[in-house]
């Protein structure tokens, strides 16, 4: 389209918002997708794929590139922008804006703004995303089959990925900045008594080491003597926190206690005509297969919704 008006408006370009607009564009829907970089999200920062059902093995910016360009295939339209808000019109419509100053209006709007995991923010974790620097277990832990690997963080999301990890990696240290975890109890007892898995307490990481190969090991401060060590290990996984990508939504939509959203089993938020797709909906795992079903169910559900929205509009006229 030319104007500025959508009949869905997608917020975010990962696996979600793709997959979301190519269904859209198959509806015959006008759809625009805005995307603050390059599509793709956390595909462009995972170096290979090994559980996206048809690929035994794919880079994570080759699928991204094939999950765009079947988008484009069906007439969806980019956007590169990174988008200020999402407000409900008194009509019930939405207007998007955008950071560059742009206006769009449409009847329905996806979120799939996705999430972002909390960082360390030490010298290596950037260099070596992907390349031993994981931010998800079942993503990547298959990669470390027989290795000696670290995860840092003391939550239950620590501790239960500490425990999943074992089912490859030999050896698994968790490094914790306390002297106590914050996980469950029940979650604490099961990893205490794993023979895989040895707890390092009172430790914060300084730096990833790294070499051509990826990850080497870490450099350990003590919180108590401030004595540095070297851990050797080739991979480290990071859960010290997640935070959903949901503060573009300029209204109160109903979430849980960390900010997830809270959907119908149509992808509808508690806010009529606004949908919501993967990392930032509330729910159990968070794969590119999950993403790609919610966004399947979200832009069948938006075409369902417009059409009884028209039909409802046409029945008032008369």
């Amino acid at each position: 389209m030319t104007s500025n008006r959508y009949d869905v408006i997608i917020v975010g370009g990962g696996p979600a918002g793709l997959c979301a607009a190519m269904y859209a564009g198959r509806g015959m829907l006008s759809t625009l997708l805005i995307e603050r970089g390059m599509p793709g999200g956390e595909l462009l920062n995972t170096e290979l794929i090994e559980d996206y059902p048809g690929f035994e093995s794919i880079l994570g910016r080759e699928l991204a590139v094939k999950m765009t360009d079947h988008a484009r295939k069906f007439g969806a339209s980019f956007l590169t922008d990174n988008v200020e808000g999402v407000k409900r019109l008194p009509d019930g419509d939405f207007e998007v804006k955008t950071d560059m100053g742009k206006t769009f209006t449409a009847p329905s709007v996806i979120v799939t703004a996705g999430g972002t995991p909390s960082k360390l923010g030490v010298g290596g974790e950037k260099e070596y995303a992907g390349k031993g620097v994981s931010y998800c277990a079942v993503c990547d832990g298959a990669f470390f089959k027989g290795e000696t690997i670290a995860v840092v963080g003391g939550g239950d999301a620590a501790v239960e990925e500490a425990q999943y990890l074992t089912k490859y990696a030999t050896k698994v240290y968790v490094i914790h900045r306390r002297d106590e975890f914050r996980a469950s109890a029940i979650l604490q007892q099961r990893l205490f008594a794993n023979p895989k898995i040895e707890v390092i307490w009172n430790k914060t990481v300084e730096e990833v080491e790294g070499g051509e190969r990826g990850v080497t090991g870490l450099r350990l401060k003590d919180t108590v003597t401030s004595q540095v060590t070297t851990l050797p290990v080739t991979g480290v996984f990071i859960f010290i926190g997640f935070k959903p990508n949901t503060g573009v939504i300029k209204e109160h939509v109903k979430h849980d206690e960390s900010g997830y959203v809270f959907t119908d089993t149509s992808m509808m938020t508690s806010i009529p005509g606004l949908f919501a797709a993967g990392d930032l909906r509330h729910q159990l795992t968070r794969q590119i297969t999950t993403a790609v079903g919610d966004a399947t169910t979200a832009a069948i559900a938006v075409e369902k919704y417009l059409a009884e929205k028209k039909e409802t509009a046409g029945v008032g006229a008369s």
